[in-house]
């Protein structure tokens, strides 16, 4: 029996741990084996099998997903195991707060591979017309680095977020340029910037909730709750303003530290990076931005100046 696994699948699991890669072959060979050793999941046609992570070195635990034919197995989606461990509420946090509520395994399958799809189509494209824009994004980050974070903002990061987070840890924008490579010129931000805007932004709303208090429910000024966590930034090295996503809802919403330009996008984090990834790849179609090119660099046209207007050209599909 053979047992394929795709690259874009390899790629994402590389991310979870160095004895990831090992822990697959292995499992490739008792699949090999015994085909139907996985039980049925909510995904039609497709078997999950966990791995546990002890056996190996540096691998977590994982559940793996895959379909079965007459004469091959195609490994679908890896994704880490479901946690039963609470992630503890974050300083001053009220607990009867909105918190993040359990996935289901299946349905976080579904999840990680459209980010890994969305997100690999982006890189894909600016690796080929965009090298300096390809070139500012930063590696992965690794599994410690984004638990360190989890537990500091005292939120469950989602695992749309951080299945991204695996892919890149930010975008340190374009040489010559510094623009990031997302929408508007925004960026994807460092993971290390996060916290910061985050406390800023939860002090903000701790000064206002002085005022709320004798104020009706209605009337309440809320700048940020406890489950947005920042994501995209107006730029590599600007934190002025940008989009966090609502841990508690999934969707996107816009921030400032000036708390001037807030508010939800009705947007996922899976169909923001999809329909970027459309846009790049069909530019005649783009509706929200228009991609384009100064050398090297990808460079959207909402959000520059008349000064560059003579440097850019439009990005062809």
């Amino acid at each position: 029996m053979n047992v394929e696994l795709p690259p874009f699948v390899r790629d994402t699991a590389a991310r979870f741990g160095a004895g990831v890669p090992y822990a697959l072959k292995v499992l490739a060979g008792r699949l090999a084996d015994d085909p139907d050793m996985g039980r049925p999941s909510r995904l039609p046609g497709i078997l999950t099998v966990m791995v546990e992570g002890d056996l190996y070195e540096d691998c977590p635990d994982l559940a793996v997903g895959y379909i079965r034919e007459p004469d091959r197995i195609e490994i679908r989606y890896v994704n880490l195991a479901p946690s039963a461990e609470p992630v503890a509420p974050a300083q001053d946090e009220d607990p009867g707060q909105e918190q993040v509520q359990p996935v289901d395994p299946m349905t976080e399958a579904v999840t990680v591979r459209q980010v890994a799809d969305a997100w690999l189509r982006i890189i894909r494209r600016l690796q080929r017309s965009a090298p300096d824009s390809y070139a500012a994004l930063r590696t992965g980050a690794d599994l410690t680095a984004i638990a360190a974070l989890e537990n500091d903002l005292g939120v469950r990061i989602p695992t749309e977020l951080r299945t991204l987070w695996l892919l890149s840890g930010g975008d340190d924008g374009a040489d010559g340029w510094g623009s990031g490579c997302l929408p508007g010129n925004e960026a994807l931000m460092a993971l290390d910037a996060v916290p910061d805007v985050y406390r800023r932004k939860w002090d903000a709303q701790a000064d206002l909730d002085t005022d709320n208090a004798g104020r009706p429910e209605e009337e309440r000024i809320i700048v940020w709750k406890a489950t947005w966590i920042p994501v995209v930034s107006h730029g590599p090295s600007d934190t002025t303003s940008g989009l966090y996503l609502d841990a508690a809802t999934g969707y996107l919403g816009r921030w400032s530290l000036y708390n001037d330009a807030w508010g939800e996008e009705l947007d996922t984090l899976v169909t923001y990076l999809e329909e970027t990834a459309d846009m790049l790849e069909a530019p005649a179609l783009a509706t929200r931005d228009t991609p384009g090119l100064i050398g090297g660099a990808l460079v959207w046209r909402r959000g520059f100046g008349d000064a560059l207007e003579d440097r850019w050209r439009p990005l062809i599909g």
